[in-house]
């Protein structure tokens, strides 16, 4: 499978907001590219409402969205703030050489924000 990104900037006239909208993939290995794109928007016109608008996007990992919104919370240089939308059911999308592995219970606990109970190993 093909994972590119491509991001539409819309930006409010009277500088309300600015809105990114994200489509095709959007996958662990290339959010980062999405970093940049919004620390570039808070800095337009401070302090902008800036939306990451992934409800367009073919394909988006769970774990991408949780990679992409710690970093932007973690980010000194913010100025304003930033929502980030996303579908309700993330597709689950496994690319063929990477396997799927069990999820220990601070790894379920991360991407779900809830507790998984895993049986214990004898």
């Amino acid at each position: 499978m093909d994972h590119k990104l491509s991001v539409l900037v819309q930006i409010d006239l009277h500088g309300a907001y600015v809105r990114l909208i994200v489509t095709g993939c959007v996958t662990e290995a290339n959010q980062h590219a999405l970093h940049p794109l919004v620390a570039r928007a808070r800095t337009l016109i401070p302090p902008v409402a800036v939306t990451v608008d992934l409800t367009a996007a073919e394909h988006v990992e769970a774990g991408a969205v949780d990679l992409l919104r710690w970093a932007l919370e973690h980010d000194d240089t913010a100025t304003g703030p930033v929502e980030v939308l996303t579908k309700v059911d993330l597709p689950a999308h496994q690319p063929a050489h990477r396997p799927v592995t069990a999820l220990t219970n601070h790894q379920a606990r991360a991407r779900t924000g809830a507790l998984r109970l895993l049986p214990r190993s004898a």
